[in-house]
């Protein structure tokens, strides 16, 4: 059944500033491109917070609301909803500003590149690695038809990455996106991938030297050195760039009436023949010498080299030249029976996964709580794309403190000497390919697990003291925002007081307020937003209900009602201003769930209720109930005080007010201790 977005478009329509404030609308890949008569009018937090919205992006006098690959149904939605005239799909221009530095616009683009193929990382990581433990405590046979089902099904993705890659890279290149896909299976395909190992040898080019490669075939006479391209990362990449320059000169040249099947061809022919005779080789000759410089580094000092590679393995992995220690490795068990190179990186993704679940512990944002989650998990069995691509890298700082904690990992390794002695699994599954099979000292497998714990903890601990500033960034600028506006409401229940204060700096009387909730009582600092849990609106309690349905806490006026819903001012007869919030964030919902029965400027008694909401509506969207009671105008009392705990009912006494006499007013009515 096609999924429903008519909700998802009334909250666009309405956060751009409606529809009258709507020149047109078009949309490209994978965003909704809105040419605005106002952005002012538009609500950048509450949309980025919708769920169904990725972000929000302004950049070339449009305003850009990314959905994801979900966007032509979208924008669809948005049509009916509104009636705008469809402006159909235009090109996609997500590359970073031009103003960015080089590294800025590296880093989006890889992590650009990776960001829709998360989710899939993700499983196959966890598949993957389940299969292996498995296998390896004797669970399950490798020979085995559920074994090999299972394991292919985890390890499709990594071993075709070049298809899916293709296909991202191409859209941030602005080129048919199957034009690069097809260029991530030719660089796949089966004969070819078995060609890089055939016992064929036509010559060697640059024989002698440190880029020596054999070639296995021609094209039309030209030397072809053929590579195994699965699981790589820059060649497609490089390829895709290149092809996409060959595509947008085939558009200028070719005539229109032929375009749909001579662009693709053109494209095709020259730019794969390219990649497998030049790009590639070029690319795997830079892992090469990455690894033939790790070698050399380890003859002369094996603690220094693990620092060097536990540090830089996770950068040569998001440039896909890590092959080429991989290729290294291999030479060294089959010449030497054992490899101390690739030995040292193999605890690096513990490192990786001590960050993450200190972001974790550390961010508020809702959405990068639950990436970081499944990147965590998928991290403890090696697998740590979706930490770096998606958690990390974007945030910079997480992603260089990963790499310290990977190169105190590296140096523990190299101070044990631990080898491997056969090509290891991931994470905790790669121990065992350091057990010497012709026996001796354990030591340096007790090395290896002694540099994954120091992994994981230099990792959290590096996070929790150096990278809290970098995980919430944006949400930092959020709450920044709504500090504001709960300011802004203090000041409008202050601009609208019923009782007018006296000029002088003489205290309210005496009075109290009565619980507006069914629930239970709890201290205003247990409310996880610094606004109220500070103190700064003002003294009072928190109240979690167990019942939705607000109540007045004495008699007053209505001073504010939010259009939303969520929250209620009211000043009271004996004085008080007084603001009740329901939940935290809960402005982000635009009503939905709360129902108002009063309105500004109303005279309301003490339990007369004001807003009735759904609990369960507003917890199943991810937001709290917990409603703070505020005395906004607490400095015109000597001292206000919590008289109720544990559960209370509507109408039971919860705060005492000391004012400038000893008696207690309730709606009027004066009573005596």
């Amino acid at each position: 059944m096609a999924k429903n977005y008519d909700n998802l478009a009334k909250t666009i329509i309405q956060d751009v500033g409606g529809k009258d404030n709507v020149n047109s609308v078009v949309h490209c890949a994978t965003r909704l491109r809105f040419k605005l008569k106002d952005e002012k009018k538009a609500n950048d937090d509450a949309l980025k917070d919708t769920d169904g919205v990725v972000t929000v992006v302004k950049a070339g006098g449009q305003y850009q609301v990314v959905i994801g690959n979900e966007v032509a149904d979208v924008y669809d939605a948005v049509l009916k909803e509104a009636g705008f005239p469809g402006g159909g799909q235009v090109p996609d221009d997500d590359g970073a500003d031009d103003d960015s530095s080089f590294i800025d616009k590296a880093v989006a683009l890889i992590s650009g590149i990776f960001t829709d193929i998360l989710a899939p990382l993700s499983a196959g990581g966890i598949i993957k690695g389940l299969v292996v433990m498995c296998a390896s405590l004797g669970w399950l046979s490798k020979t085995s038809g559920a074994y090999q089902i299972l394991y292919a099904i985890g390890d499709s993705i990594f071993f075709f990455l070049p298809v899916f890659l293709g296909f991202t890279a191409a859209r941030r290149f602005h080129m048919n996106q199957f034009i690069g896909a097809a260029i991530g299976a030719t660089l796949t395909y089966p004969s070819m991938v078995a060609l890089a190992s055939s016992k064929t040898i036509l010559s060697t080019l640059f024989k002698g030297t440190a880029f020596a490669s054999e070639v296995h075939t021609t094209f039309f006479g030209i030397p072809v050195i053929t590579m195994n391209y699965s699981s790589t990362v820059l060649p497609v990449i490089f390829t895709v760039w290149f092809a996409s320059i060959i595509e947008h000169w085939g558009k200028k040249w070719i005539p229109t009436v032929v375009q749909m099947f001579l662009v693709p061809v053109v494209t095709m022919i020259i730019a794969l023949p390219v990649a497998f005779i030049v790009i590639g080789p070029v690319m795997t000759w830079v892992g090469d010498a990455i690894g033939a410089v790790m070698q050399g580094i380890y003859n002369f000092s094996p603690i220094v080299a693990g620092i060097l590679m536990g540090a830089l393995w996770q950068v040569l992995v998001i440039f896909g030249v890590h092959w080429g220690i991989v290729a290294v490795a291999t030479a060294d068990l089959a010449a030497l029976g054992y490899d101390p190179i690739l030995a040292l990186s193999c605890m690096v993704c513990y490192a990786q996964v001590g960050v993450v679940l200190a972001m974790i512990k550390q961010t508020k944002d809702k959405k990068l709580k639950e990436t970081a989650t499944g990147a965590f998990f998928t991290g403890l069995f090696g697998v740590t794309e979706p930490a770096i691509y998606g958690v990390t890298l974007p945030r910079r700082i997480p992603f260089i403190l990963s790499c310290i904690g990977g190169a105190i990992s590296g140096a523990v390794i190299g101070a044990f000497h631990s080898v491997l002695y056969m090509l290891p699994s991931m994470g905790i599954f790669a121990i065992p390919a350091y057990v010497n099979p012709k026996g001796g000292s354990m030591t340096p497998v007790i090395g290896v697990v002694i540099a994954g714990v120091v992994a994981f903890v230099s990792g959290f601990i590096l996070q929790l003291l150096f990278g809290k500033k970098s995980v919430d960034a944006d949400y930092n600028k959020k709450q920044a925002q709504k500090v504001a506006e709960a300011a802004n409401e203090a000041t409008e229940v202050a601009n609208n007081p019923i009782v007018a204060a006296s000029e002088d700096e003489k205290l309210n009387p005496s009075t109290k307020l009565v619980s507006p909730l069914n629930g239970d009582v709890k201290p205003l600092s247990e409310i996880k937003d610094e606004v109220f849990s500070s103190g700064a609106m003002g003294q009072g309690v928190a109240i979690e209900p167990s019942e939705g349905v607000l109540h007045a806490p004495a008699d007053g006026k209505i001073a504010l009602v939010f259009p939303t819903g969520h929250a209620v001012g009211i000043n009271t007869t004996d004085g008080a201003e007084v603001l009740m919030h329901i939940g935290m964030d809960t402005v982000n919902l635009q009503g939905k769930g709360f129902k108002t029965l009063v309105q500004k400027g109303q005279e309301v008694k003490a339990g007369d209720p004001l807003v009735e909401f759904n609990i369960k509506e507003i917890k199943a969207a991810g937001y709290e109930v917990a409603t703070p009671v505020v005395v906004t105008n607490s400095k015109k009392y000597e001292s206000i005080n919590q008289v109720a705990n544990g559960t209370v009912e509507v109408g039971q006494e919860i705060l005492s007010l000391q004012g400038e006499d000893e008696k207690v007013k309730v709606s009027g009515q004066v009573q005596t201790n």
